[in-house]
């Protein structure tokens, strides 16, 4: 399955939504386009992770790579996810004490605003 990815920005936060699988082969477009919102002057970044099925090592990577040029320029970066399948990877991995992670876009809007 490809990642389908969509972005905007609302209330100077940038919201970067995704669909599908984070993995070896779609993070490299992850990647740019995180990087396009992090050099975007966003007051936040939102990672929209509810619609995602899978997601892999290499996509953790970009995550942790992005929340590092996003802390630097000190901003933040919220993940946003429900799902248990996304959640465990993030439990197992020890990120979830890393990344603020929500349940919600509203929930994440309130804390990134």
């Amino acid at each position: 399955m490809d990642l389908e990815i969509s972005s905007r920005r609302q209330s100077g936060v940038c919201i970067v939504t995704l669909a599908g699988e984070v993995d070896l082969y779609t993070a490299p477009a992850l990647r740019t386009r995180l990087l396009e919102a992090a050099e975007s002057d966003c007051g936040a970044i939102i990672v929209d992770m509810s619609g995602v099925d899978f997601i892999d090592s290499s996509g953790l990577g970009v995550l942790v790579s992005i929340l590092k040029r996003v802390r630097e320029q000190d901003s933040t970066m919220t993940i946003v996810s429900d799902r248990e399948i996304v959640l465990k990877v993030f439990r197992i991995t020890g990120l979830d004490r890393v990344f603020p992670i929500v349940p919600t876009l509203a929930e994440a809007m309130g804390a990134g605003a």
